[in-house]
């Protein structure tokens, strides 16, 4: 998140003694290849705009080649200088990298760092330590699994088999797996060579540049709950190390260090051109930014400027000029820069705010690149340029809608972002950054369209802001439930409770009704002039876990450590006023009159404190629903998943075949076949065929990466993902139909989905920018037997059974060529009839004349092998919803149209 104003204004985890076991890759829902899911694909939706990054580095030898460290989306590199960016990291490891390095020595070996080093509300862990000597095409597991939090990764400018980690460990919880590590066989085994204690992890690491003896490292008190953010304890500490890291001296009680104060996150620099020069930002009530000229013995503070010590859990980084003993860079907020030793600062412009790394190259400090809450940029000027960040599809999402536009938009708020309404499809070949606009609410909130008028939007954002936007007229107008904005206190003080990220939802019987989430449910039908409060709390308000977060040094409010408040809601679709909520302190609710009266309905077994992150109730059983909850912010990665079939008077788990470390965030039922069900975990999809009895994963081509929400929409699966923008799984008929029986057939085909008659085409190739689906008639069969030696042909016909188009494997004449192969085939029919005949060396100067598209209506594929198996399905295609053409003028423009290609044939 950025400041109040920026925000507003823009609108198997075992280390043994330290000798690591090897482990598979954390494939997560790995990628199920049955046979009948070949052609299943996600499809990348976009947006192209960066997502946050804590970690860069830059090959030291090709000066256009980076890499930054996405929090969610993996390793990605440039060897362009940031023009285009590429995946380095996906079908090896899961999306949160803390850290990534180049090793100065050879350019080929990478080391990368599990888990996001900026320790949000929504924070990803990870799993430890990888490694690739092939410039990240190819990665191996390297150990440090318990790590969960790469903070820092050094490399030896002479070995690249010499490395050191500063490892911070769990954030949730203690841990004993925490400190400074180091590897003399890169990765192979690893020895912890400082460790404060179970609650304080290694927080930076330098070395002296150039010199593998000397290291300064810190070390840092921090623990997250979900209510509260404490940084700073006993075991916060500045250590020097003069023997490559063997063992350690702290440096607390130094001259000038404030070490009798508590200490909280220190940044720590070594000037390359003075390396007896050491800077420390050190969180602390008597802190600041503190140098050293003797190596550490004596410190001095030189500045207290508030612009560098703001949110010091969320930044306090620094580093130093390669060529200038006077130059530091302080990363917050804004960067900045002093050419003073640290007296004053002033700012360098950025294309993002929020600043968390930044890598310069040691021999030329104009190249540089830097990690920030918009991916990264790269800058071969000193800050003067940068690269852009529109090109990196890495963005965090919450939560997920979809409106009633043709085409539909999926609707979300972006982290340390806008909010985002983009387009499913366009009538272009791809979905690029004229697709997509800001809407309603800020970063943090559910952002829903009005069901009866897609241009009204309504969104919200941390304080319990709501805002309601008009993209016709531009109108934007605060409609809060509540309008007391308490940014900056603690819950305890609010008369309503509202999270970070409460929900906001529609009633699917009254598309005049809105509902809103605080600690008590909330509803309006006048677009939010008035609300109406339709319960009373329905959290455990408990009042201990309602106070001020941060501390001992700091607090730190800003609606994430908000708790004891409803966290997911829903109006069943079957029944009309029959409510469910789930609180983030563990309650489930239920009401059957619209709020009039309620019942605690909380699962026996879900135990206290449980986070209830998702509510489905069943589209097809009346008084079913399914509750998915997480307990990852209490260090628990358990799934969690419990359905009730009467109202919750009685609760069933269903998470059997969900890895056992796989945390469930969110679960869709499919609209169309009763019992398949959808899952989305921290390391990726599921899904059940038997109402949650059992799951299977679901990954296909799906990077492995949290999955924040899901929705259906015109029988598609939209994904909503914290690293990896949006995707989509187009036409799940071929899903639905997964448990059919035709191993007696030959030849089948699947139900063949509407066909929209639109503009618009799809390219695999585009670059930075997102994917449309195929356009026209998407027929998936499958071919039980088919050697390269068979017939196969497709014939598309009208109303009348009278031949369209052709297509076969062996063409002649007017027929088109057919690419098929034995089990599943995907084949897409344009819409478009034949163009006029050629001949032989003619030239037209307006080129040659198409066929005319097919028109709304009834068709017919029919699909023969070797001229005797032969199948047949209905297809349709549909009028353009955003066209008010007649059926007879459809008519009337093809048969003038088909008339014109005949005669020029």
């Amino acid at each position: 998140m950025k400041t109040f104003l920026s925000a507003f204004t823009f609108l198997l985890f075992i280390s043994a003694s330290f000798g690591q076991k090897k482990r598979q890759p954390v494939t997560s829902a790995a990628t199920d290849d049955s046979l009948l899911l070949t052609t299943t694909k996600y499809r990348l939706v976009g947006p192209f705009r960066g997502g946050r990054s804590g970690g860069v580095a830059g090959d030291y030898k090709d000066k256009n080649t980076f890499y930054f460290a996405s929090t969610g989306g993996g390793v990605w590199k440039t060897q362009d200088g940031g023009s285009n960016w590429k995946n380095m990291s996906d079908k090896f490891f899961s999306g949160s990298i803390g850290s990534v390095a180049v090793a100065p020595s050879n350019s080929s070996i990478i080391y990368a760092g599990e888990g996001e080093t900026t320790l949000r509300g929504n924070v990803s862990e990870g799993h430890g330590m990888w490694r690739s000597d092939d410039g990240g095409r190819n990665w191996k597991h390297i150990g440090l699994d318990n790590s969960r939090h790469i903070m820092r990764i050094v490399i030896s400018p002479n070995n690249p088999d010499i490395v050191w980690v500063a490892a911070l460990g769990h954030l949730f919880g203690p841990s004993a797996d925490r400190g400074i590590y180091k590897t003399m066989d890169g990765g192979k085994n690893w020895k912890r060579t400082l460790f404060s204690d179970d609650q304080s992890g290694g927080a930076d690491l330098v070395m002296e540049p150039g010199n593998p003896s000397v290291f300064y490292a810190s070390t840092w008190t921090v623990l997250r709950t979900p209510y509260s953010l404490e940084s700073g304890g006993k075991g916060s500490a500045l250590w020097k190390s003069t023997d490559g890291g063997e063992t350690w001296k702290k440096l607390n009680d130094k001259k000038g260090f404030p070490g009798k104060t508590t200490i909280g996150n220190i940044g720590i620099a070594v000037s390359p051109a003075n390396p007896e020069r050491v800077f420390a930002l050190v969180e602390s009530e008597k802190g600041g930014l503190l140098r050293s000229d003797d190596g550490g013995e004596t410190w001095t503070v030189i500045s207290t400027d508030a612009n560098i010590r703001q949110r010091a859990w969320y930044f306090s980084k620094i580093y130093c000029d390669p060529k200038n003993a006077d130059g530091i860079y302080a990363l917050n907020v804004n960067m900045y820069r002093s050419t003073d030793g640290g007296k004053t600062f002033k700012e360098i412009n950025t294309p993002h705010g929020d600043h968390h790394d930044l890598w310069i190259d040691p021999e030329n400090r104009e190249r540089m690149i830097v990690a920030d809450d918009g991916g990264a940029q790269i800058s071969f000027d000193a800050g003067a340029n940068w690269s852009t960040y529109e090109n990196q599809p890495t963005a965090q999402f919450y939560r997920v809608s979809t409106d009633n536009n043709f085409p539909y938009r999926l609707l979300a708020a972006q982290q340390d972002n806008s909010t985002v309404r983009i387009l499913s499809r366009t009538e272009g070949n791809q979905i690029d950054q004229s697709s997509w606009t800001p809407t309603a609410g800020f970063e943090s909130g559910y952002v829903v369209a009005d069901p009866a008028n897609p241009d009204i939007v309504y969104g919200g954002n941390y304080g319990g802001f709501i805002s309601r936007f008009n993209h016709k007229t531009g109108e934007n107008r605060a409609v809060s439930v509540w309008p007391v904005y308490d940014l900056g206190n603690g819950a305890d003080i609010s008369k309503y409770r509202f999270q970070w990220n409460f929900p906001i939802f529609f009633s699917p019987h009254n598309p005049k009704k809105l509902y809103a989430g605080g600690n008590v449910l909330f509803a309006t039908e006048n677009e939010g002039a008035t609300w109406k409060a339709l319960s009373g709390d329905l959290t455990t308000n408990d009042k201990s876990r309602q106070k001020s977060s941060g501390g001992p040094i700091t607090q730190d409010n800003t609606g994430v450590e908000v708790y004891c408040t409803i966290f997911t809601a829903m109006e069943s679709p079957l029944e009309e006023n029959l409510l469910w909520t789930g609180s983030d302190d563990g309650l489930i609710n239920v009401s059957k009159d619209g709020g009039a009266h309620w019942d605690n309905v909380t699962p026996p077994a879900a135990d206290k404190w449980m986070m209830w992150n998702c509510v489905e109730a069943d589209p097809f059983r009346k008084g079913t629903a399914y509750f998915v909850g997480t307990k990852y912010k209490l260090d628990d990665y358990t799934p969690y998943i419990f359905a009730t079939n009467d109202y919750g008077k009685n609760w069933k788990k269903i998470t059997n075949g969900i890895a056992a470390t796989h945390f469930t965030r969110c679960l869709r039922a499919d609209k169309k076949v009763p019992g398949l069900l959808y899952c989305g975990t921290e390391y990726g999809m599921y899904i059940s065929y038997d109402y949650g009895d059992n799951w299977k994963p679901f990954q296909l081509n799906l990077p492995i990466v949290p999955i924040t929400d899901l929705a259906t929409k015109n029988n598609d699966l939209v994904v909503a993902t914290q690293g990896r923008a949006f995707w989509i799984l187009d036409d799940l008929s071929v899903v639905q139909n997964m448990n059919k029986n035709f191993s007696a057939t030959d030849l089948y085909i699947y139900p063949i989905e509407d066909a929209w008659r639109m503009d618009g085409s799809q390219n695999l190739n585009v670059k930075n920018a997102g994917i449309n689906p195929p356009n026209g008639i998407v027929v998936n069969y499958f071919l039980k037997d088919f050697m390269d030696s068979a017939l196969l042909k497709i014939f598309v016909l009208d109303k009348n059974k009278k031949v369209v188009s052709s297509f076969s494997t062996k063409p002649s004449g007017d027929t088109a060529k057919l690419e098929a192969a034995k089990g599943m085939n995907q084949f897409v029919w344009n819409m478009n009839y034949a163009p006029a005949a050629k001949i032989d060396g003619m030239i037209l100067w307006n080129g040659p004349v198409p066929g005319p598209k097919a028109i709304p209506g009834t068709y017919f594929i029919r699909i023969v092998k070797d001229s005797k198996d032969s199948v047949e399905a209905e297809a349709h295609i549909k009028s353009n919803p955003n066209f008010k053409e007649t059926q007879q003028e459809y008519e009337d423009q093809f048969n003038f149209l088909i008339t014109v290609r005949d005669k020029f044939s």
